[in-house]
């Protein structure tokens, strides 16, 4: 992993789940995220596709706040890929 400069890390290799939440509105497309990072276990990072505006403003703040990490955000194809590494449990 290597930091960007923005406070995002690169991350290579597969991620262990994967969401593809295009055209799925706010807050579902948040709420699909969440119980997905739930079901995983901690450290494993999920990859979520994200439309742009609200879904990639919303989700990647949204999930920060749950204690997760973003480890990267790519522009694909029109969309938004989001890895996320699913935080320890305390």
């Amino acid at each position: 992993m290597a930091a960007n400069g923005e406070g995002i890390t690169t991350v290579t290799g597969r991620p262990d789940a994967e969401l593809d939440l295009r055209g799925v509105i706010c807050p579902y497309n948040f709420v699909k995220t969440k119980l997905k990072l739930e079901s995983m276990e901690q450290g494993q990072i999920l990859s979520v596709l994200l439309d742009a505006g609200d879904p990639i403003r919303n989700v990647p703040r949204s999930v920060s706040n749950e204690g997760h990490t973003i480890l990267s955000q790519e522009r694909v194809e029109g969309s938004y890929r989001v890895l996320i590494s699913r935080r320890e449990d305390e």
